[in-house]
C-alpha cells in the first residue's frame, strides 16, 4: 500500500490524478500548505527539504513530481503513460522537466518569492513580472511542445496531469496570454480527479 502526501491546490495534484487513473491501492495523507504543516516536525522527518508531494512506497520514500509521476508510470506499464522508445520517453521527460523547473516556478513568483528574495522591492518585482513570463511559458508550451496524441502516445502520458491545472492558474494572472487550444484540452481528461485536491 502506497501512502501519498499532498496539500490541496499543489502541484501534488498531477501525482494524484496518475494514482486514480491507474487504480492504484493507497491512502492519501493531507499536509496544508497554507495551515504550515509542510514545516512540522514530524512530516520534515519524512521529507526534510519540507516540499509537497511525497509518495511512500514498499522501497521507500519519493519525493519531487518528475520522479513520483515516472515511478507510478513504471509501476503501471499496462497503463501506457510513458510512450515507447528512447526519443519519445526523452521529449516525455523533457516536458516534465519544463512544467516543473520553469513553468511552476515562474507562477510560484506570485505567492512564494520568498524563496528567493527577502526585500519587499525584489519580491513586488517578482510578482509583477509572473504575467509575462506565463505568458512566454505558455507559448511555448503551446508551440514547442504540443499535447498531442501523435507525440505522447496515450491520450494521458504522465508529463499532462501537472499541467491540468495550470490554464485556469495562469489566466488568472496573465494579463494577455496567447491562443493556447491545446492546453486546455488536458483538463477535461482531469477534471473528475479534481474534487479530491481543491483546496
Amino acid at each position: 500500500m502506497l501512502t501519498f502526501y499532498f496539500s490541496k491546490g499543489s502541484s501534488a495534484l498531477a501525482a494524484h490524478i496518475l494514482l486514480i487513473e491507474t487504480g492504484t491501492a493507497f491512502t492519501a495523507t493531507e499536509i496544508s500548505i497554507p495551515n504550515g504543516d509542510h514545516r512540522n516536525t514530524a512530516f520534515l522527518r519524512r521529507n526534510p527539504k519540507g516540499r509537497i508531494p511525497v509518495l511512500d512506497t514498499p522501497d521507500g520514500l519519493l519525493t519531487e513530481n518528475p520522479a513520483i509521476l515516472e515511478y507510478i508510470a513504471a509501476t503501471h506499464p499496462e497503463a501506457g503513460l510513458l510512450p515507447k522508445g528512447p526519443y519519445p520517453q526523452a521529449r516525455a521527460r523533457a516536458l516534465c522537466a519544463y512544467l516543473c523547473a520553469t513553468a511552476h516556478v515562474a507562477f510560484a513568483h506570485l505567492h512564494r518569492g520568498a524563496r528567493w528574495a527577502s526585500k519587499e522591492a525584489s519580491l513586488d518585482d517578482m510578482r509583477a513580472r509572473v504575467p509575462d513570463n506565463l505568458a512566454d511559458c505558455a507559448a511555448h508550451l503551446e508551440t514547442d511542445l504540443p499535447f498531442s496524441p501523435g507525440l505522447w502516445g496515450p491520450p494521458l502520458p504522465s508529463a499532462i496531469p501537472i499541467s491540468s491545472s495550470s490554464p485556469a492558474g495562469w489566466k488568472a494572472q496573465a494579463s494577455t496570454l496567447p491562443p493556447t487550444p491545446n492546453l486546455p484540452n488536458t483538463a477535461p481528461q482531469c477534471a473528475h480527479v479534481r474534487p479530491c485536491n481543491r483546496p
